[in-house]
């Protein structure tokens, strides 16, 4: 606890499906994908690939799935085709950008995603957020992607803050564990179409049924 009272240092926001609802339109470029290159999608693949890191996936993608590309290609060409959906249109979560900026005016904001570097850009960008994060990283440039810790660490450290006294704002499972691992307070955020896992639920401090509920008091009341 602060001299405040408060349980946080700094807010700390995953990117896919808190702030951009971007996993169905991830899954539906990678579903496409596999198909147009000779894999064969699993029923568990949507639900393993949240988290996971651009090079990750590729290789999940290349290996796993059996697609006939290498994991340089695939991440190129998968990578350039959600930035052409994004410049055609960001799928912004209702609210999403108004919720980020209240919470700017009271806290510094960190961005930990599994998107690649050069989407978050785009996306920040078209949702006009670009201003307001005073660290953003991608697992790109980490060794592990979710739910390894190493990107919220990383945030946490490029915000100068400890990891626990950051509250993390996540949606998937993976995400969650992530940001547990790293030993921050999770705010939990899940998508309609992507539950969590039991075992995620139970790591969150707080599961809110959209990101419109966040306020700088459900903040607070961490503490």
């Amino acid at each position: 606890m602060g001299q405040d009272g408060a349980v946080a240092d700094a807010v700390i926001f995953d990117l896919d499906g808190v702030i951009v609802d971007s996993e169905p339109v991830w899954e539906e470029v990678r579903r496409a994908y596999v198909a147009a290159h000779g894999g064969t999608w699993q029923a568990d693949t949507q639900r393993r690939l949240m988290g996971m890191s651009t090079g990750e996936w590729a290789r999940y993608l290349s290996g796993e799935l059996g697609v006939d590309r290498s994991a340089e290609q695939v991440a190129t060409e998968v990578v350039e085709e959600m930035i052409r959906r994004y410049a055609a249109r960001v799928p912004l979560i209702d609210g999403a950008d108004e919720v980020v900026r209240r919470l700017a005016g009271r806290w510094p904001l960190g961005l930990a995603s599994s998107s690649p570097t050069r989407l978050i850009a785009a996306a920040l960008v078209a949702t006009g957020l670009a201003d307001v994060f005073g660290a953003t990283l991608s697992t790109e440039e980490t060794e592990r992607g979710k739910p390894a810790p190493d990107v919220y660490l990383a945030v946490a450290g490029r915000l100068g803050v400890d990891p626990a006294r950051c509250v993390a704002v996540e949606d998937s499972s993976n995400g969650v564990r992530s940001a547990a691992a790293a030993g921050m307070t999770v705010v939990a955020v899940p998508h309609g179409s992507y539950p969590l896992d039991p075992d995620a639920e139970r790591l969150a401090a707080v599961v809110l049924g959209a990101v419109g509920e966040l306020t700088p008091a459900t903040v607070d009341r961490l503490g």
